[in-house]
């Protein structure tokens, strides 16, 4: 068989969508710690290294084919993927891991900064087969919400084209589920420095993001009228939820933020993934407006009921994914005259089958999540020690830091002159003949400078 446009399409999309995993990596990098950064970015190849091969034995055999009670695959089907051979599956099947590895990488945003790296390589592969697959079974490989499925055939048709339910509520809901059993990090909503250390990693990991979420939703476009509404909507809504984002910011807040920006794009990326097929540019536009501003809200809420989710994976992803899984039910565009959401005169069928898709993935995800996090916490323990998670889990976990602070430390800085009051050339002397250990001395806050300024230089 000939290579296709079409082949070669799925090729670059699951390429784009691979990529997007180190980008969330840097995006949950830059939200954190400095001292927690590399953990972070840690846990997102980790999870693309387990699912990769988890996908391969038996993640793609338990998504497809052979169902057993319309809730997952038989995982022996295609074990391995021996059967694909010599079959252009094969693409579809790696298209399909890339899904998979950032569904469960999501996660980790919600535990950042004190959980264990074992742990976390422990919950990934169980959690990919015990709530992941099935899920996306039920949806996509002809289960229960499948056009034959039980739950259709009582409730109507899901609408999900690219992953609302089966990535982003799944995910948002597991986040929740695991900061609970995780608990709060010390000094949460007290300490200062739980903050973003480095934003433009945070607006680099959103460009990365925004860029792969084209292929994300694209690739499985079968045509070009399909892929010209898809490509549009994906650039509109991500573009329309920063604004109401940047918006709710300066009114609640007084300042639009960079970090507001990036989560306003991704909050539009994730209200528009199940639809991205099924609605109208200005529909998009609407749609953005609304998961931005929303989103927006969501986030502060964890302050009021005392949940660590620390990177806002719930208020983004779980609460976006409700957004636009649920919109369907107002502004999903007829087929073929047939159907469609409220707004279109298609009743409450469609508003009914999408509530209940968030209701099984909700109790799917939850309840999996529940299980298999507490059973982890009891055996293995989720959370690093005080001491560990006070010194950073970069060091305490992976015995390296991203930032060689104390080699910058010996160089000349000439704001830390300033504010010590030394002058340049006598700084600079000292700096070049004075070994590391002994250069705090220079500018240290003992000689009057400013602690809080000097620690930042």
């Amino acid at each position: 068989m000939e290579i296709t446009a079409q082949h070669v399409w799925l090729m670059i999309s699951a390429a784009m969508v691979l990529l997007m995993t180190p980008g969330l990596g840097l995006f949950y990098g830059g939200m954190t710690r400095a001292k927690a950064a590399l953990n972070m970015i840690m846990m997102s190849f980790i999870s693309a290294g387990i699912v990769g091969v988890v996908w391969i034995l038996w993640g793609y055999s338990m998504t497809t084919g052979e169902g057993i009670l319309g809730l997952f695959g038989n995982p022996f089907t295609s074990f391995g993927l021996q059967n694909l051979m010599g079959s252009p599956d094969l693409i579809k099947a790696g298209y399909s891991a890339t899904f998979a590895i950032i569904t469960v990488a999501l996660i980790s945003g919600a535990i950042a900064d004190r959980a264990k790296f074992s742990a976390w390589a422990l919950f990934v592969p169980v959690w990919i087969t015990l709530v992941y697959c099935p899920l996306a079974f039920m949806i996509w490989g002809g289960g229960l919400m499948g056009p034959d499925g039980a739950v259709t055939a009582a409730f109507g048709q899901v609408i999900d084209f690219a992953g609302g339910a089966v990535v982003e509520i799944s995910s948002g809901t597991a986040a929740l589920v695991l900061a609970l059993i995780v608990g709060q990090r010390h000094g949460f909503a007290k300490d200062p420095n739980h903050r973003p250390h480095n934003v433009p990693f945070i607006m680099l990991g959103a460009a990365i993001l925004w860029f792969g979420w084209f292929g994300f939703n694209g690739g499985a476009a079968t045509t070009v009228e399909q892929a010209g509404l898809i490509w549009i909507n994906t650039l509109v809504t991500p573009a329309a939820a920063m604004l109401s984002w940047l918006v709710v910011e300066k009114v609640r807040h007084g300042h639009p933020t960079s970090l507001g920006a990036a989560s306003g794009v991704v909050a539009g990326l994730v209200a528009i993934t199940p639809s991205c097929a099924n609605i109208s540019p200005v529909a998009a536009i609407g749609l953005g407006l609304v998961a931005g501003a929303a989103c927006a809200v969501f986030v502060d809420l964890k302050y009021r009921f005392g949940l660590d989710d620390s990177l806002d994976v719930v208020g983004v992803h779980l609460g976006a994914g409700l957004v636009g899984t649920l919109s369907l039910g107002f502004i999903a565009l007829p087929v073929d005259g047939q159907g469609g959401g409220l707004f279109y005169g298609g009743g409450f069928q469609q508003l009914i089958a999408q509530s209940a898709a968030v209701v099984i993935t909700l109790l799917l995800s939850g309840l999996g999540t529940l299980v298999i996090g507490r059973v982890i916490n009891r055996t293995v323990g989720f959370r690093v020690s005080h001491e560990a998670e006070t010194a950073g889990v970069d060091l305490s976990e992976h015995a390296e830091t991203a930032y060689a602070f104390g080699e910058m430390g010996a160089a000349f800085s000439p704001l830390r002159a300033m504010l010590s009051g030394t002058p340049a050339a006598e700084s600079a002397s000292a700096s070049a003949g004075t070994p590391a250990h002994d250069t705090p001395a220079q500018g240290s806050p003992a000689q009057g400078s400013n602690p809080e300024l000097v620690r930042q230089t």
